[in-house]
């Protein structure tokens, strides 16, 4: 009889080894392998060659055969969860969405449930809570649906015989890390559990043609728990995002096979659970009345939806050895990259200053266009200077000191036009239509910041003693 035998497997990207390891050489993570257990397969049937049977008629299909229908589509019932997933739920797709401890994963899902279970049968499955827990938390958000089942279950095999039987078209699965397969020795929520639940869950959806919704947790890092292999297996993976002392939550798309990816979608958590933001341009504006210096506003495109956002930076004198550097929504290399480019081409002696940068509502902006908006906010604080608070600056900053055209620029002239904005800074030679917005291209930072700070000077507050 075959033994038993165990392995070490890393958490964080599912690499195997048969004995412990400090370090992964899959991903380097630090104490990152536990313990496993495998069980003894069992042995395959030998067949001679001479006795196996006839082959069996192929079952590919050319790809010129396969109906040309479109993929139908399911509202969730909500426009913005709808806008992430590409235009709806996808029959018999596979979402995984991941976040931090309490920012509203399971009310974003609970909420879609009852809205989607109005028109056709939906099974929400909780792993982690009673049905009474949930039926209390429907309550508060004042939910209800004839057509919503709970099932309050662990076991996969349970959860795949009442799939099976009850035959919803949406289910929900919360969460993936709480579910486990008795096959299987292993502890629930490590590597193998995940990993064979979540196949067992795709094959399901895939012959049944069930849409699944599955919760995943995240790491200290914010990365999703669990091996890579997890990511690849769905269709879609959404991180729900924000601050849980702020109000606002961003749904984002990081794969999607069925739409764009880095698509977002914003909400307000209120008392009766999660609101759409009609306009998400305002969240990310300050509002204030009177503006200060230090601020630009840049259009930020998070997939294919443009986003207005102000940025605040403050550059004051340092009271230690080594200048302090801290950013909140933009990249911080990206962000030294700038402050060098200040100092080396424009002339700008941050090098003994503490500088800081902000985005209004901490939305996370990581592309290159932000980069001429962050150099103009830096410069405005160091000269205490007030941009134009119906100014738009736009452009990619190189080492040079050039600045470089952007994508999409045509898309973020005509979200600023809308909003207001009568001028717009962007880089020299950059195609755009007609648009009622005063244009003024730039080759390089210094020519950007000349247009950008051309304002009255403010004047310093009077300090103790002053005359």
């Amino acid at each position: 009889m075959a033994k038993t035998r165990t392995q070490f497997t890393c958490t964080q990207c599912g690499y195997e080894s048969v004995r412990w390891l400090g370090r992964c050489p899959g991903c380097d993570a630090w104490d990152s392998f536990i313990e496993e257990t495998i069980a003894p397969a069992a042995a395959a049937s030998r067949v001679p060659a001479a006795a196996q049977a006839a082959p069996r008629p192929r079952a590919a299909i050319a790809l010129t055969a396969l109906d040309q229908h479109s993929q139908s589509r399911i509202s969730s019932g909500f426009a913005e969860f709808d806008r992430v997933l590409g235009g709806g739920i996808v029959t018999g797709s596979l979402v995984l969405i991941g976040g931090d401890p309490g920012i509203g994963k399971s009310t974003l899902l609970l909420q879609a449930a009852c809205r989607l279970a109005q028109a056709q049968p939906v099974l929400y499955v909780s792993a982690e809570e009673s049905a009474q827990q949930v039926k209390l938390r429907a309550e508060r958000l004042e939910l209800a649906a004839s057509g919503l089942y709970l099932l309050a279950e662990t076991e996969l095999e349970t959860i795949l015989a009442e799939l099976e039987s009850l035959q919803p078209a949406i289910a929900v699965i919360d969460s993936i890390q709480a579910v486990y397969l008795s096959a299987l020795s292993a502890a629930a929520g490590s590597v193998s559990q995940v990993r064979e639940c979540t196949a067992a869950l795709m094959r399901l959806a895939k012959r049944t043609q069930t849409s699944l919704f599955i919760v995943g947790h995240v790491t200290k890092e914010g990365a999703l728990a669990g091996p890579k292999v997890l990511e690849h297996l769905v269709d879609t993976v959404l991180y729900f995002e924000g601050d849980r002392f702020q109000s606002h939550r961003l749904l984002r798309s990081v794969k999607n096979r069925f739409g764009a990816t880095h698509e977002i979608g914003v909400f307000e958590m209120m008392g009766q659970g999660l609101a759409e933001v009609e306009n998400p341009s305002e969240l990310f504006l300050s509002g204030q009345d009177e503006p200060a210096p230090g601020t630009a506003t840049i259009v930020a495109c998070e997939g294919t939806r443009p986003l207005v956002v102000e940025l605040q930076s403050l550059v004051s004198p340092t009271s230690y050895g080594s200048p302090r550097r801290t950013t909140t929504g933009i990249e911080y290399n990206r962000f030294l990259q700038i402050l060098a480019v200040l100092e080396k081409r424009v002339g700008i002696p941050l090098s003994r200053l503490d500088a800081y940068v902000a985005s209004v509502g901490g939305l996370d902006v990581s592309e290159p266009a932000a980069d001429l908006g962050v150099a103009v906010a830096v410069a405005a604080s160091f000269r205490d200077r007030i941009v134009d608070p119906q100014l738009i600056i736009l452009g990619e900053v190189g080492l040079g000191g050039q600045v470089r055209p952007i994508s999409q620029l045509e898309l973020r002239l005509k979200e600023a036009a809308k909003l207001g904005f009568k001028r717009a800074i962007v880089p020299r030679g950059s195609a755009h239509c007609a648009i009622d917005m005063e244009i003024i291209p730039v080759a390089r930072v210094l020519d950007a910041l000349v247009a950008a700070l051309g304002g009255p000077v403010q004047s310093p507050p009077d300090q103790p003693g002053d005359e």
